[in-house]
C-alpha cells in the first residue's frame, strides 16, 4: 500500500484489482508518482443542466448528479487541469492517457493537455450506430464521442501494438473512427451508472497501449468498466471512485469474473479525503 494511503475499499489477493473510495484529485498524488503505464478517464461532462433527452423511446432528465453540475467554463477548465496533471505525473515516463468527452468537455481537455506539455498523438472518434434522437430538431443529432489519447510528454517514446491492431483490423491498418454500439444489456446487470461505456471499447484501448501485466489507472471508476476489461486482458488495475454505490457495482462485476474471492472477506473502507 503507498504511503499516506489508508486502506483501499478494495483489494484482490493478489493486488491486480485495487478500488479506492474517495477524491481522486488527493488519491491520484497520494498513490505516488510514475506508477502507472497506461491511464483510462471519463471524467465529468458537466451535462446535468435540468434538461430532457431521449432514452428507449422515453422523454427523460440530463442530470447525472452533483458530480456533473456545470461551474462555468473557468472553473470546469480549472478541474481539468488539476486532474489531468496529477495524472501526468501518475504516468511511467513512456506511459499513455486515453480521455473520453463529447464537445461539451473535449477542447477544454485538449487545450489542458497543450497547457501541460502531453504530446496528443490521436483525436479518436468513436461512432455510436443507434444515436438517441435529437428532441428539439434544432441540431444535427449527436452521433459520436471523442477519445484523445496523449503521451505524458514530447519525449516520451510512448508504447503502442501496431502489429496486434493491424491483425484485429483485417491486416489493414486501423484508423481512428471506431464503430461501436452502446453497453449491452447483459454489462448492465449489475446495476447501471449514466455514462458507461461499452466493454469492448475499453478492451481494444487496453490492448492497443499496454501489455499483459501493466499497471492501468481509472480515476473516474464509474461502474469498474475500465477494471474488467483490465482484468480481461491480463493487466493490473487501480480504480479511483468518489460514489462507494459504484464501488459496490463494480464490486459485482468483477465477482462475475473472480468468483472465487468472497466480497465479505475485503476490506470496505471510506477514505474520508
Amino acid at each position: 500500500m503507498p504511503e499516506g494511503v489508508v486502506a483501499p475499499y478494495f483489494t484482490d489477493p493478489t493486488e491486480s484489482f485495487v478500488l479506492y473510495q474517495g477524491d481522486c484529485l488527493k488519491l491520484i498524488e497520494a498513490l505516488g508518482e510514475n506508477q502507472f503505464d497506461l491511464i483510462f478517464a471519463d471524467p465529468p461532462y458537466f451535462l446535468s443542466n435540468g434538461g430532457v433527452t431521449c432514452k428507449n423511446g422515453k422523454m427523460v432528465s440530463v442530470n447525472k448528479g452533483k458530480w456533473d453540475k456545470s461551474k462555468g467554463a473557468v472553473e470546469n477548465h480549472k478541474f481539468n487541469l488539476q486532474w489531468l496533471e496529477a495524472c501526468q505525473k501518475a504516468l511511467t515516463p513512456n506511459g499513455t492517457i486515453f480521455v473520453s468527452g463529447t464537445h461539451h468537455t473535449i477542447y477544454s481537455i485538449g487545450f489542458a493537455m497543450q497547457q501541460l506539455g502531453f504530446k496528443i498523438l490521436n483525436n479518436i472518434t468513436w461512432f455510436k450506430p443507434n444515436p438517441p434522437p435529437n428532441l428539439s430538431c434544432r441540431y444535427f443529432t449527436h452521433t459520436t464521442e471523442t477519445i484523445l489519447w496523449a503521451a505524458k510528454s514530447t519525449k516520451s517514446k510512448h508504447h503502442f501494438n501496431y502489429k496486434d491492431m493491424k491483425a484485429e483490423n483485417g491486416g489493414k491498418q486501423m484508423r481512428s473512427m471506431w464503430n461501436f454500439k452502446p453497453p449491452r444489456k447483459a454489462e448492465k446487470k449489475h446495476g447501471k451508472h449514466p455514462t458507461q461505456k461499452p466493454l469492448p471499447l475499453i478492451e481494444r484501448i487496453i490492448r492497443s497501449a499496454s501489455d499483459p501485466g501493466q499497471r492501468v489507472l481509472d480515476p473516474f471508476n464509474g461502474s469498474g468498466t475500465t477494471g474488467i476489461a483490465a482484468l480481461k486482458q491480463g493487466r493490473r488495475y487501480v480504480g479511483i471512485e468518489l460514489d462507494p454505490q459504484y464501488l459496490d457495482l463494480t464490486l459485482s462485476r468483477y465477482q462475475e469474473l473472480v468468483p472465487g474471492v468472497a466480497e465479505q472477506d475485503q476490506p470496505r473502507t471510506a477514505l474520508g479525503f
